[in-house]
């Protein structure tokens, strides 16, 4: 599999091209405005997806969820991540990563479980534990701000594919080449109006104004558009 790849190419290699999350939302919105959408829902990863797919989802009038998906960090830095796991289960390795850092199986395992708990504490907050939706023969848009590594959006990839999609669509705002190069093998479509080639990449300098969202922004956002039950307000 390889997918199509819709860019913006006066983007391309730029940096700084959106104020925040929430007008890279709307950008991204717009260009997935012409496209048709049926049967389809946004499947956002939290934190920085959930403005992303917040605004998807208003814009194209679609169904919104979130897919709970986290990087396993390198023992002693938290910043850094040698794969992905999502609450299922499902796993992405950097075996590169994970060979240079000498982790046996058992280690990985330990480490994969306390993130699985992190995982089974954000699913109760942000989805209240609500049953997973049902994807099969669905379009899946799946929503982020940004790809730099790509383990988190393949995991999450490899998650819906299980539940049988129609098509599993990867909406971000900004990627580097080779990340795009590498989810495209996972899904049939990528919307990403920001692609950087080179060496270095970050998503924080596609942004004029980047920080990390905290949990309670995060909640607000998902009040704001009636995601959480009363009980939660």
């Amino acid at each position: 599999m390889s997918a199509s790849i819709i860019e913006d190419q006066r983007l391309r290699n730029r940096t700084g091209v959106f104020e925040d999350r929430d007008e890279a939302g709307k950008y991204l919105a717009r260009s997935l405005e012409g496209f048709h959408w049926q049967n389809a829902i946004v499947l956002a990863i939290p934190s920085g997806g959930v403005p992303i797919g917040l605004a998807i989802s208003s814009r194209l009038g679609l169904p919104f969820d979130l897919i709970i998906i986290r990087k396993i960090p390198v023992p002693g830095n938290t910043e850094a991540g040698f794969g992905a796991i999502s609450l299922e289960g499902d796993m992405v390795l950097n075996d590169s990563m994970v060979g240079m850092l000498g982790l046996t199986k058992e280690e990985i395992k330990g480490l994969a479980e306390l993130v699985r708990e992190e995982l089974r504490a954000r699913n109760h907050i942000f989805r209240e534990d609500r049953p997973w939706p049902d994807l099969k023969g669905k379009v899946v848009i799946l929503a982020d701000d940004g790809l730099a590594s790509g383990y988190t959006m393949t995991t999450a990839a490899r998650l819906v594919r299980r539940h049988e999609p129609e098509k599993i669509v990867v909406a971000v705002p900004t990627a580097s080449l080779h990340t795009i190069e590498m989810v495209a093998e996972e899904v049939e479509m990528i919307v990403c109006p920001n692609i950087r080639t080179g060496s270095y990449f970050a998503v924080a300098e596609a942004y004029r104004n980047w920080y990390d969202l905290s949990r309670e922004e995060v909640l607000g956002m998902l009040r704001t558009y009636n995601i959480l039950s009363e009980k939660t307000k």
